[in-house]
């Protein structure tokens, strides 16, 4: 079984985060990414950036994957 750690891993190992949080049941995982990878990306161009980083895992680990994605200022922002 996958663990929230294992999918944080997975992530940042094809993606420069500046925060990541991933919590999840073994197959349902809700993740909250910051990096500026996404500036000047839309939510869907993010969303493929952090399903490219965790690859084949989408079709056979993970069943389903939430996410919250943010660029460090627009962290900054949810923050104040």
């Amino acid at each position: 079984m996958v663990s929230p750690d294992d999918v944080k891993g997975y992530i940042q190992g094809g993606l420069d985060c500046d925060h990541i949080s991933v919590i999840g049941d073994g197959q349902h995982f809700e993740a909250v990414i910051v990096s500026a990878t996404f500036e000047d990306k839309g939510r869907l161009q993010r969303h493929q950036i952090v399903y490219a980083a965790l690859g084949d895992r989408m079709k056979s680990e993970i069943h389903a994957l939430s996410m919250k994605t943010f660029t460090p200022a627009e962290w900054k922002e949810q923050a104040s």
